[in-house]
């Protein structure tokens, strides 16, 4: 946006634009400026959620107005709907646009609190290849001649800045006064309106019209203003004039329907007139695009992009080569032989455990009835050495450790004459019942083993199947993250109810200021202030909406919200509200810190 529109005939574009300024410049080029501009107003009007005036389209939800609640669904407010929708679409206009002024806004108040290195970046590298290439020149210039080329860069960086800060302070300021007087008259002739609309319906469309000129007035004298010295290359190509009501209609006690339609439709034009000159004027004002802002990392990445291009195409087939044929089949398999592995196979596995391990074993290493087969004939041996060494039977309820007791004494004995007891004594006989002793241990181990093994089949086939486990919760957190992206302050997250804490925080001190100001006889500032409480309630009446519907306090905080928009409310009663709201509301308290 920072490069203006009459660069598209100097020959100074880049040699490789790919961004929306290069396009816009490229566009205005081939048609009139009139005819461009209205066409990149109704393109903003749309993105920004306004329509024609035939057909509109309204936001799901916004700051109610403020009519008797006991007469909102009554016939006579049936009567008055179209009056009701003319005012609902003034209140979308400003809203709308007070939003879009305030990201702005608080864009360039973020880069006027960063440092003198950090503004001095923005000028050279964040406003576009032309920006970059014009303050480069510029610092090497002033390096040159008069060695203070980083100073200028800093005053350059601020007057850029302040300017634009100081355009859409004051900008919202008329604004957020607009707002509050037409919410102010609204309140004032609310009940009225309700209760017989022919009457009050004529002296409210042209208190409305009245407050579009006093708007007209406003901005016309700050564009004027700002028509004399100003850093920014592209001006403005229609001042804003709004319609006016015919005297004969404004003098009239009692109107017909076709003055009241005709007046209507007055409104609405002037309605589309506002959104057409708000978004040419911010639009000059606004923050550079993305695109603009990371044109040097979008740029390295296009010049790695077609580096990686060129590469991939030295090794493929077009030009002869079988390397990314090759690369791609060992893919394939490695990712079949993955599958295989670590998910198909060890699924499997599992399942089979569940279903079929505790009822059909296969064969192990060692089964219990071996074991008992070499218990039995260890017991045999040991009774009968027993019984031939003591010369008697051995009693039934004698236990093997206690007859192996008895194997041992006499082995001890036998060894005192180890060669002849070998051949004519009992020493080989014991030494065969230790052999049997030490294969039954041996078979109770691997028997032991083999039910540990049987035991931890499942434990093996889950963590062979962790690689892929994992991977996969990676891809879901991922793709979680993607469909869930930040909502600001509509969102659920901690984030979310910071924000939507924080715009609390902006409606207690938009009241406070309110307070101040009235208590010292501004009442322009007073009603700036109200404009801008009533933006913030709007912003917080749409973002806990949702989440108060569905923890079933949405009545109670709407009526809340309603009241903190009241403007005859008392101070000390509202920040008594906000204090409440702040503690009681479950979409409004802060989450607790271990989560």
């Amino acid at each position: 946006m920072d490069s203006p529109p009459e660069n598209a005939g100097k020959g100074l574009k880049p040699t490789i634009s790919v961004y929306t300024e290069y396009l816009s410049n490229r566009i205005s080029s081939y048609f009139p400026a009139a005819s461009y501009s209205n066409f990149l107003s109704r393109i903003s009007n749309f993105y920004r959620g306004s329509s024609g005036t035939s057909k509109r389209r309204r936001r799901n939800t916004s700051l109610p107005l403020p009519f008797p609640s006991s007469a909102e669904s009554s016939t006579a407010v049936c009567e008055a709907s179209r009056t009701v929708g003319v005012l609902e679409d003034i209140m979308e206009c400003i809203f709308l646009n007070m939003h879009y002024i305030q990201k702005n806004l608080e864009y360039w108040q973020s880069k006027a609190q960063g440092s003198n290195a950090k503004r001095a970046y923005f000028m050279i590298c964040e406003r576009g290849p032309y920006a970059f290439f014009n303050g480069t020149a510029q610092l090497l210039s002033d390096c040159v001649g008069e060695g203070s080329g980083m100073q200028h860069t800093y005053c350059l960086a601020s007057s850029y800045i302040s300017e634009r800060i100081n355009f859409l302070s004051s900008l919202r300021y008329h604004l957020a006064t607009f707002l509050a007087q037409i919410y102010m008259k609204v309140d004032k002739v609310g009940e009225e309106l309700v209760k017989d609309p022919e009457k009050s319906l004529s002296s409210l469309l042209v208190d409305m019209n009245d407050l579009f000129l006093k708007l007209e007035a406003s901005i016309g004298h700050f564009h004027a203003v700002r028509q004399q010295s100003s850093s920014v290359d592209e001006s403005y190509s229609f001042p804003l004039i709004f319609e006016r009501l015919p005297e004969v209609n404004q003098e009239g006690s009692q109107w017909t329907d076709c003055e009241t339609r005709d007046a209507i439709n007055l409104i609405y034009q002037n309605v589309d007139r506002l959104n057409t000159y708000l978004a040419a004027i911010v639009t000059i004002h606004r923050k550079p695009r993305r695109a603009t802002r990371y044109w040097i990392p979008y740029t390295c990445g296009i010049v790695g992009i077609s580096i990686c291009s060129l590469w991939l195409l030295r090794h493929s087939s077009l030009v002869g080569s079988s390397d990314i044929d090759n690369w791609i089949r060992e893919a394939k398999e490695s990712t079949v032989s993955f599958w295989n592995d670590h998910v198909e196979q060890p699924l499997i596995s599992i399942r089979d455990d569940l279903f079929y391990t505790f009822r059909k074993r296969q064969k192990g290493a060692m089964e219990p009835e071996e074991v008992q087969l070499t218990a039995d004939s260890l017991h045999r041996m040991l009774q009968a050495f027993t019984e031939q060494t003591k010369g008697e039977k051995a009693p039934p309820n004698a236990t093997d450790q206690e007859m192996l007791e008895i194997v041992m004494m006499r082995y001890e004995k036998e060894l005192m004459h180890p060669i002849q007891n070998l051949f004519s004594g009992e020493l080989s006989r014991a030494l065969l019942i230790q052999v049997q002793k030490l294969k039954l241990d041996i078979e109770e181990a691997m028997l032991e083993l083999d039910q540990i093994l049987r035991a931890n089949e499942i434990n093996f086939a889950i963590l062979a199947a962790l690689p892929a486990f994992f991977l996969s919760l990676i891809v879901i957190m991922l793709v979680r993250a993607w469909f869930k992206q930040d909502k600001k302050a509509e969102g659920r997250g901690r984030v979310a109810r910071i924000q939507r804490r924080l715009l609390i925080v902006e409606v207690e001190r938009k009241i406070m200021q309110l307070e101040s100001c009235k208590e010292q006889g501004q009442e322009k500032d007073a009603q700036c202030m109200l404009g801008l409480a009533l933006y913030y309630l709007d912003r917080l009446y749409c973002a806990v909406e949702g989440h108060a519907r569905a923890t079933g306090e949405w009545i109670i905080l709407r009526q809340d919200i309603i009241d903190l928009a009241k403007p005859d409310l008392q101070t000390a009663h509202k920040l008594r509200i906000t204090s409440r709201m702040e503690r009681v509301y479950d979409c409004l308290l802060p989450l607790p810190k271990t989560q």
